[in-house]
């Protein structure tokens, strides 16, 4: 037990360099966000209170963070090697510096700024590829539409969940392969993302673009849960240690199907079971119940963490 007192102790410091590093990259992602953006992001939150930005930013700065934290989950050094100095006569002066360390800093730093410009980027085609028959920023600036900030909300957080299990499951001899690896499986994962998306518009008895460009924040939020749950089926299928391309790509078309088939299952329980005195599309569409959404929402993210924790 003291043993452990004491081991945790030791690695106290490192772990408290890695909150201060979380923040660090929390802050490079915001004056990101206010370069590529064409509006005050601090004046659409706080002078005009708009929900649909502060709910963009807030899936934003997830996804931020999920791709910290894959690129934190890969092994780092626990073995302290202080960098010394010989002196003239071999005496040996100890900096204080744990290089190792350093390196795996300024590795996950690095993990980091490149999952920063990858998840703007990615954004930036999922809102042409998803939420396609509308523009996604007059919606959310000029009309302040929460139910497409909620589904970007989803979309942020999705695309988090993938570039944090490609860089946390790449698992190579060097460097430059396990880089075209975990590119490999990001865009398997993408193209999961987007034809999730598409599966979803398809298998519901409204029209998810319409509804949405309406005002209806319900159907914004169910989809943003959904795209939330999907996003976490595509991080178990790309996490986790390369094993060859034939049997990795195996694994990951099978947790896609499984995910695919468990969150339309589960949207069918919630109409029989969860909710059977209303029907879930009506609710959604006619009736804005934003609160079956929320409800519709916590199923499926319920049935995805289930599926990544139990397979």
């Amino acid at each position: 037990m003291i043993e452990g007192f004491i081991a945790a102790l030791e690695s106290f410091p490192r772990g408290l360099a890695f909150v201060v590093l979380g923040l660090v990259v929390l802050v490079i992602a915001k004056l990101v966000r206010d370069l590529i953006t064409r509006y005050r992001v601090n004046e659409e939150i706080t002078e005009k209170r708009n929900l649909a930005v502060a709910l963009r930013l807030s899936g934003y700065f997830l996804g931020v963070i999920l791709i910290f934290l894959g690129a934190l989950y890969q092994p780092i050094t626990l073995v302290y090697q202080p960098l010394t100095l010989v002196g003239p006569e071999g005496l040996g002066f100890d900096l204080g510096f744990d290089r190792d360390f350093a390196i795996d800093l300024l590795r996950v730093f690095l993990y980091s700024l490149a999952g920063i410009v990858a998840l703007n980027l990615v954004m930036f085609l999922m809102d042409r590829l998803v939420l396609y028959q509308f523009n996604v920023e007059k919606e959310i600036i000029e009309d302040q539409n929460v139910g497409t900030g909620a589904a970007e909300f989803g979309m942020y957080v999705a695309v988090g969940l993938l570039v944090a299990g490609s860089v946390a499951g790449e698992s190579a001899a060097d460097e430059l392969t396990g880089a075209l690896i975990a590119l490999a499986f990001f865009g398997m994962g993408l193209v999961l993302l987007i034809v999730f998306a598409l599966f979803y518009e398809w298998t519901t008895s409204f029209d998810i673009h319409s509804e949405i460009e309406g005002d209806n924040i319900a159907v914004g939020v169910a989809l943003g849960g959904n795209l939330v749950a999907i996003g976490l089926v595509t991080l178990k299928a790309v996490f986790g240690e390369f094993v060859g391309w034939g049997e990795s790509i195996a694994a990951f078309l099978v947790f896609g199907v499984l995910g695919f088939v468990l969150l339309y299952v589960m949207r069918l329980l919630i109409d029989l079971v969860i909710l059977p005195t209303v029907k879930v599309a009506d609710a959604l569409s006619s009736g804005r119940n934003v609160g079956v959404a929320f409800v519709e929402s916590a199923v499926v993210i319920s049935a995805a963490l289930v599926l990544f924790v139990a397979i």
